[in-house]
């Protein structure tokens, strides 16, 4: 089967970018350096935890512009507490993409804007979802 093993997050100020996804979400992030074009790593877990890691990337053309339609993957982010992330993502400058919502044995979903309007969602599984 031909799984996502790798993300990546288009930024025009990638200091600030760096700053809010540590800031929500405790990422690791390590700089390639210029002869990379200042590509970024994102460690978003351990060896062995569930999820991929990704990257950052100098974005190349315009901001998303609000209300226009999503026009690329929408990366979703497990958490443990989504009211606690929300809180972060709020105090860091995130914006509301939409409401909380429950999805009857699958969780607590929202979808959120990054300072620079990138659409992510964060979910905090059902713990009865979660394979045993």
């Amino acid at each position: 089967m031909n799984r996502v093993v790798h993300f990546e997050i288009h930024a025009k100020d990638m200091d600030a970018m760096q700053k809010f996804y540590q800031d929500c979400f405790g990422w690791e992030v390590s700089a390639m350096g210029e002869a990379f074009g200042g590509y970024r790593v994102l460690v978003s877990g351990k060896p062995g935890d569930m999820g991929i890691n990704g990257g950052m990337v100098l974005r190349k053309g315009d901001l998303p512009k609000e209300g226009a339609a999503v026009n690329a993957f929408v990366c979703t982010i497990g958490v443990s507490s989504i009211d606690e992330t929300l809180a972060k993502i709020e105090k860091a400058g995130g914006t509301i993409a939409t409401e909380k919502m429950d999805i009857p044995g699958v969780g607590l979903l929202a979808y959120r804007k990054d300072p620079e309007g990138n659409i992510f969602g964060v979910i905090q599984p059902d713990p009865a979802s979660m394979p045993k």
